[in-house]
């Protein structure tokens, strides 16, 4: 972080809390977009994924995975993120948009969403939604060619879509891991909780990355099958795009993530943008996610 954006977050605090309480505010004004249809890849109700058309009619696009953040908690749905859905769409891309357990869904504790995550719930959510989706999308969104697909994440579903594109790295025994790199173009990840050991460190999101892992007696046992920056290199084309001025996501856990990626032999992309929070990334009244839409193309198109 350059040292004015650090010596103002640390020299006026109020000033940088309101400014991110008004982003955050921005992004949540945009009433939720419908999608043209809906598809299920499991038999719970947060087991769907929403589908959107190009809005310019295009008979081939580009397509778009993306994957919700809020801290894996279940106070926070996909809807939340169908503004910045649509924008993609009205930018010409064929769009899906994957729910998945969050909060204590299936564990039996944190019902209220307190708790971020459900161990191993959310991940089986996310790997069987991936693995069913060439079949679901070819049914429910023609438009879409697969063979340019990009998948994205905000925030927590940052994390998740890095995680996605290394599951054929995970260890041996996990249930989610396969044989061969996922086909996709590329990963474009926004402010993502990129790296579980800086992340809790900094006490993002309320220790949201421990408690994905089930709490400080499972966080090492499970790191390895979760941990983004332990999965690398990849081999698939990466950027993370993250704003200087974020005091949700810090700077450094994305920096921590691309120096563990260069370390592993693989260049990922870190694009930085000046005078941005957490929240713009996915505001379509912001600067930035036109910056978004730009780096997803570049890989889609």
């Amino acid at each position: 972080m350059p040292e004015d954006d650090a010596a103002r977050i640390a020299a006026e605090p109020d000033a940088v809390a309101a400014r991110a309480a008004a982003e955050e505010q921005s992004a949540f004004s945009h009433p939720p977009v419908d999608p043209d249809t809906t598809a299920a890849y499991g038999d719970h109700p947060d087991q769907v994924i929403d589908f959107y058309a190009p809005r310019g009619g295009e008979e081939s696009a580009p397509f778009v995975v993306v994957l919700h953040g809020g801290a894996w908690r279940a106070a926070y749905d996909r809807r939340h993120i169908t503004p910045f859905v649509d924008f993609l769409a009205r930018r010409g891309f064929a769009v899906a948009n994957v729910e998945y357990r969050r909060g204590g869904a299936g564990s039996g504790e944190g019902d209220d969403g307190s708790v971020a995550g459900c161990w191993p719930d959310t991940f089986d959510d996310v790997a069987a939604a991936l693995d069913a989706l060439p079949g679901l999308v070819r049914e429910a969104l023609p438009q879409a060619d697969a063979r340019r697909t990009v998948i994205t994440g905000h925030s927590a579903g940052g994390q998740l879509a890095l995680w996605a594109a290394a599951r054929h790295l995970l260890p041996a025994d996990a249930p989610w891991r396969t044989e061969r790199p996922a086909p996709l173009r590329g990963v474009v990840a926004l402010a993502p909780i990129a790296d579980f050991a800086v992340a809790e460190k900094l006490d993002v999101c309320a220790g949201a990355a421990l408690q994905l892992l089930g709490g400080e007696g499972k966080f090492a046992e499970r790191q390895p099958y979760a941990d983004p920056a332990l999965l690398l290199p990849t081999g698939i084309a990466t950027t993370l795009v993250q704003g200087r001025a974020d005091v949700v996501v810090p700077q450094a856990v994305a920096e921590s993530y691309a120096d563990a990626a260069a370390k592993a032999g693989e260049v990922v992309g870190l694009t930085l943008l000046d005078d941005v929070g957490h929240f713009p990334l996915i505001d379509p009244a912001a600067d930035a996610c036109a910056v978004v839409a730009e780096e997803i193309a570049q890989l889609g198109w």
